[in-house]
């Protein structure tokens, strides 16, 4: 079995996940964030089935890799495809999706993004640009 934190040419790798939400989280969006690491953090738990870990790293490895159906640069849709892939992968493995494997990506969002009430996916007029350091 592939071991999910070693860099890959084709698929899915731990440091390419990070390096993509590091880069990208401000342009893909909270929504796409949350939900990416929803699934990561579902991945990391010795109690998810090997048919979940699979479906779950497939997807981010769609997230992560460069070649995807809509490139990640378009305005507005860029990262429509990635959200629908990571969407499917979410539905099919429901049940590995723990409340605590949730509450721990919404804090880790939190922590990035700031309070949800005050945030907004779409910058607005006036709005200055913020780094997100992800360790």
């Amino acid at each position: 079995m592939v071991n999910p934190t070693e860099p890959s040419e084709t698929g899915y790798s731990e440091p390419d996940f990070w390096r993509k939400l590091n880069q990208f989280a401000i342009l893909a969006g909270r929504n796409v964030v949350e939900k990416a690491l929803t699934l990561y953090y579902a991945a990391q738990r010795p109690e998810t089935p090997l048919w979940a870990k699979m479906v779950i790293y497939s997807s981010l490895a769609y997230f992560v890799l460069p070649t995807d159906a809509l490139p990640d640069f378009m305005p507005f849709v860029g990262y429509t495809d990635d959200l629908g892939t990571i969407a499917s992968a979410l539905v099919t493995v429901a049940m590995s999706i723990t409340p605590e494997v949730k509450a721990t990506a919404r804090q880790q969002v939190q922590a990035w993004f700031g309070d949800e009430t005050v945030s907004s996916e779409h910058p607005q007029p006036g709005d200055t640009m913020r780094e997100i350091p992800i360790e």
